[in-house]
């Protein structure tokens, strides 16, 4: 039988693509201060977590956390497809029941709040979970958290029904039954095939938080109930206000809570582009955000009295999305040549100029340089070559018309660049891809649309042909990677896919063996490189800015935040 590998994963382990996504011209991961991973030889170093750790009994009680996140969500399920973005998931994670806890290095812990045990066995040949939960754990509407809120949320996510519209399977699709144990308090779940990363269900980390039965037992009650609301919780906080208008949640801490009273008293949610987080924060507005690789930002949060920077490495990237879908883009050998003209290694320099992080591009889809496994795949598709770009482009039939825009069967080859506004990434690299895409006879046009209408009316639409935003890792090296690169998935950005990349991410799920695992993502990763959708760039430096006197928040690694012990210092 398969073993859980968590526990033996490093600082550096395998990265994922997580579900969540974000725009984040200042956004990424989190957690508290560890030791340093070595990043870039000796050049710059990051340490593994940044989070200001402290004892709860350091911290005071009582207070209110002003939190900027990037978007208001009009979709409030974070394991919906249209929900599976940053923001949704760091108001989620306050109110929706994890199992897990995830340290630094990934290790996972039982959430004792909600899981008494957890263990893997072998029955009849076949892998079986035995979930026991704490019995005192229950909804914010009374009715106890049970077996049938697990069976539901395989039901929901398990692809049995596609009027489910997920962001993730996120190992519930190997699932074959979910039934009731000794008692109401016990799932016995039974695998069809062994999954090894069955830790990453139910898991803050994996970004994959346990949904009530009744809100997700069919797909219509999955796709709406949390539409525009958030109608039930489960976790140490609880919604007191939802405000549209104003684009805040805000959370209180709630007395029916049965773990660890939490320490703050509230919890505001406010978003704002991007952009435009370093002067909230240096005004005073903010007291906590993800500035991400922003030179600015960062200069702004060293410069603001009474704040600091808090900043790890972890498995998160910057990436490049082709719509294999647009009219256009559908030629798998023309998105190779695009990508062979855009120089990532300028793109990498200049979005990370100021930072104190090193400007390595990232030439594999699942790994990040550095980690156990790390090699390029791409056959020469990741080397800038303008030169060979030119000539693929003529041998598939797009020829330099008199205006030196290529074109063909009476078409300019002309593409749309859809960028957020406010966000000096996407500025950046929509420049950068415009003006690298012109020398080759590619015209690219540059949309640019409200932050806020970003992911619901574009990227969630495949409304683009060329964009840009960040995936966030977690600790699983393959969970939260399949749906992004599967054919017909929610989260398949790219909308491209072949038969070879879902089999090989299918036999790293299956692996036995960490270094099984990393030889199927790199076939995985060869594959992804020939259908051409994701193009990454490189890895994201989690940075953020916080005020120096809270505690338990911060830049996470592969960590996560126990939010009930957020809290300011004494």
């Amino acid at each position: 039988m398969p073993r859980p590998r968590f526990p033996l994963l490093p600082a550096a382990a395998t990265a994922v693509l997580a579900l969540a996504l974000c725009s984040c011209s200042a956004a990424d991961g989190s957690a508290r201060s560890g030791s340093a991973a070595a990043v870039g030889g000796d050049g710059p170093r990051m340490t593994q977590q940044a989070m200001n750790p402290a004892p709860r009994e350091a911290l005071r009680q009582g207070g209110t956390l002003r939190w900027a996140i990037d978007q208001y969500s009009s979709q409030w399920n974070p394991l919906q497809a249209d929900g599976s973005e940053a923001s949704t998931n760091d108001v989620a994670k306050a109110l929706l029941p994890t199992f897990w806890r995830s340290d630094a290095g990934g290790t996972q812990t039982p959430n004792p709040a909600y899981l008494v045990s957890a263990r893997s066995e072998q029955r009849q040949g076949k892998q079986v979970v035995v979930w026991t939960l704490n019995p005192k754990a229950h909804w914010s509407d009374g009715l106890p958290i049970t077996w049938r809120d697990l069976q539901a949320n395989w039901q929901a996510l398990g692809a049995l029904d596609p009027g489910y519209r997920t962001a993730t399977s996120n190992g519930f699709d190997q699932v074959e039954s979910v039934v009731r144990g000794q008692d109401d308090f016990q799932a016995v779940m039974t695998f069809k095939e062994p999954y090894s990363e069955w830790q990453a269900m139910f898991n803050n980390a994996g970004n994959a938080p346990l949904l009530p039965a009744r809100y997700v037992s069919t797909p219509d009650q999955f796709n709406t109930s949390f539409r525009g609301q958030i109608p039930v919780s489960g976790g140490p906080f609880k919604v007191a206000d939802m405000d549209p208008g104003a684009r805040t949640v805000t959370v209180v801490a709630d007395p029916a809570w049965w773990g660890d009273k939490p320490l703050l008293d509230k919890i505001v949610f406010k978003a704002y582009d991007t952009g435009t987080m370093p002067q909230a924060f240096a005004r005073g507005e903010v007291d906590f955000y993800n500035n991400g690789p922003n030179a600015e930002g960062y200069r702004t949060i060293q410069q603001t009295a009474g704040a600091e920077v808090r900043r790890a490495g972890g498995p998160n990237l910057r990436q490049l999305v082709l719509n294999g879908k647009s009219p256009v883009l559908g030629d798998p050998k023309l998105r190779q040549a695009l990508i062979q003209a855009i120089d990532r290694s300028e793109i990498t320099r200049t979005d990370l100029a100021g930072l104190d992080w090193p400007y390595v591009p990232m030439n594999n889809h699942f790994l990040v340089p550095s980690q156990h496994g790390y090699q390029d795949n791409s056959g020469g598709l990741s080397r800038f070559d303008p030169a060979a770009a030119r000539a693929a482009l003529d041998a598939l039939g797009w020829k330099p018309g008199p205006s030196g825009v290529r074109g063909k069967d009476g078409k300019d080859l002309v593409l749309r660049f859809v960028a957020p506004a406010s966000n000096n990434l996407a500025a950046n690299e929509s420049e950068a891809v415009t003006r690298m895409l012109a020398t080759v006879g590619v015209t690219v046009t540059v949309q640019t649309v409200p932050a806020g209408d970003f992911f619901d009316r574009y990227i969630y639409q495949h409304d683009f042909d060329l964009t840009a935003f960040a995936l966030l890792g977690t600790p699983f090296p393959v969970s939260n990677s399949i749906s992004t690169f599967q054919q017909d998935s929610g989260s398949n950005w790219s909308q491209v896919g072949s038969r070879t990349l879902d089999r090989a991410m299918a036999e790293a799920a299956r692996a036995d063996a960490v270094d099984e695992e990393t030889e199927a993502l790199n076939r995985a990763d060869a594959e992804a490189w020939q259908v051409a959708g994701l193009v990454p760039l490189y890895q994201r430096p989690a940075i953020y800015g916080v005020r120096k006197e809270l505690a338990n928040i911060g830049a996470p690694g592969l960590g996560d935040f126990v939010y009930e012990n957020i809290g300011l210092m004494k």
